[in-house]
């Protein structure tokens, strides 16, 4: 999701190829055999398979809303690494030998507290979304989805509950949920983002 919303900001064109993961091709396999996504294989033949890479890669190449100026490393670093940790545990305990989920929640809501602080703009990065924005903002929406109802209710929370109800409306993000047909059903690839 986030790399797929720098590629549409940056406007560099892809090939896309929508799949399942459950039914992972053998030809994304032998790209990155470490089976996750993304996988954006370059025209030298480098391959990406970290979305903040591609993300990185994509602004690189044109960054028109100035993204990354606002890229914070360290906020970044602490959910790709801890936050993700105690919601993998929390969201899917059973997958992990002795994972207590509730454990989990409340450590990473010890981390959304932090967050909340740093909140008093409608972004981090201001009036605008900005890196730091889009590289967290898909793990919080996860965060919510396994309760959404105690996260909508919970107290203490406004600014990122404000800031993630908005990230849930913003064009940019409903842009890129739209679906793709599967490649592997009709071995067709989607140039994203689309020209309209």
């Amino acid at each position: 999701m986030r790399a797929r919303m720098a590629i549409a900001v940056a406007g560099v064109p892809v090939r896309l190829r929508e799949i399942i993961l459950r039914d992972k091709p053998e030809a994304m396999l032998a790209a990155s055999p470490k089976g996750t996504v993304p996988v954006l294989i370059l025209p030298n033949g480098a391959v990406l398979d970290e979305s903040l890479d591609v993300m990185g890669w994509a602004l690189d190449q044109h960054d028109p809303q100035n993204w990354l100026a606002a890229r914070n490393a360290t906020l970044i670093d602490q959910f790709d690494g801890a936050f993700k940790h105690h919601l993998d545990r929390y969201k899917y305990a059973t997958r992990y030998d002795g994972a207590d989920a509730r454990l989990h929640r409340e450590a990473a809501l010890a981390i959304l507290k932090e967050l909340e602080e740093k909140l008093s703009a409608p972004w981090l990065a201001g009036a605008r979304p900005g890196f730091t924005d889009i590289a967290i903002l898909p793990f919080i929406r996860q965060y919510r989805i396994a309760d959404a109802d105690w996260f909508d209710n919970l107290e203490g929370l406004p600014n990122v509950q404000g800031w993630l109800a908005g990230f849930l409306q913003w064009p940019g993000f409903l842009a890129v949920m739209e679906k793709y047909p599967l490649w592997l059903a009709d071995g067709q690839e989607q140039l994203f983002p689309a020209t309209r």
